[in-house]
C-alpha cells in the first residue's frame, strides 16, 4: 500500500482532513513536520492552510525549506507531489510549477463551492476521471489568480466552469488566466490546484469529487 507524506508548515491548516482523505482513497498517510524526513514515502502531499501567515507572498517562506529539497528529489523521480490551494501557491515558488498565483481579481478571500472542468486525465492524479467531466469542489482563497506568461509551459488540469462544462468570465471565481484551477508539470506527476479536494471526498461534504484525485494518486503510486 503506497505511503504519502502530508507536509505540515507552520500554518498549515488541511493536514488532518487530507491525510483522512488519501487513507479512504485506499492508501497511507502520515503527517510529516517540515523539519523532518521524506525517506521511504511513495508520494508528497502539500495541503491548504497559511503556512507562515502568507507573510511576504503565500508559500513564499515554506518554498525555501530544506524538505523542498526532499520533495524536488521525489518530483524528479517521478513519484506524485500534489499541492492543494496554499500547496499549489508552495509548489509555483519552489518553481516545480511555472506562474503564479496572485490576489483574487476582486481582492478578497473567496470560500465557496465551484464547478470544474477536467481538461486532462492523463495525469498521475486525473486517472478516475473523464476529460470534459464537470466535476464540483470548494475554493477558500485570497491568492488564487493563476497566471503565467508563458502557456506553452502549462499543463492545464482543471478549469472553473459552469455547471454545463463552459468555461466563461462569470465561471471564473478569482481571475486566473483561461479561468485555470489546476495545472501540472510536462510529466504529469505534480499537480497544483487551488480547489480543495479534501473537502469534497465524502457525500456527507456535499461531494465525493474530489475522492478520486487521491484514488488517481494512490493506483498511479502502486505503478
Amino acid at each position: 500500500m503506497p505511503k504519502f507524506a502530508v507536509i505540515v508548515f507552520p500554518g498549515t491548516n488541511c493536514d488532518f482532513e487530507t491525510a483522512e482523505a488519501i487513507k479512504k482513497a485506499g492508501g497511507k498517510a502520515e503527517r510529516v513536520w517540515y523539519k523532518e524526513s521524506l525517506k521511504d514515502f511513495d508520494g508528497v502531499v502539500l495541503p491548504g492552510g497559511f503556512s507562515y501567515a502568507d507573510y511576504l507572498r503565500a508559500g513564499a517562506i515554506s518554498a525555501r525549506a530544506e524538505i523542498m529539497e526532499e520533495v524536488k528529489e521525489l518530483a524528479k523521480d517521478g513519484k506524485p507531489v500534489l499541492g492543494i490551494c496554499n500547496g499549489f501557491q508552495i509548489l509555483t515558488e519552489a518553481k516545480l510549477l511555472s506562474g503564479a498565483l496572485r490576489p483574487n481579481k476582486i481582492p478578497r478571500f473567496l470560500c465557496r463551492w465551484v464547478y470544474l472542468r477536467v481538461a486532462d486525465t492523463e495525469t498521475a492524479f486525473t486517472g478516475f476521471y473523464k476529460e470534459g467531466e464537470v466535476i464540483r469542489m470548494p475554493i477558500a482563497h485570497a491568492e488564487g489568480n493563476y497566471y503565467t506568461n508563458d502557456l506553452s509551459k502549462v499543463r492545464i488540469v482543471f478549469q472553473y466552469s459552469d455547471e454545463n462544462g463552459n468555461i466563461n468570465e462569470e465561471a471564473n471565481p478569482n481571475g486566473s488566466i483561461l479561468n485555470i484551477a489546476g495545472i501540472s508539470n510536462e510529466k504529469g506527476n505534480v499537480l497544483g490546484m487551488m480547489p480543495h479536494p479534501e473537502r469534497a471526498s465524502d457525500r456527507w461534504l456535499g461531494s465525493e469529487d474530489g475522492l478520486r484525485v487521491f484514488k488517481s494518486m494512490v493506483e498511479y503510486a502502486k505503478r
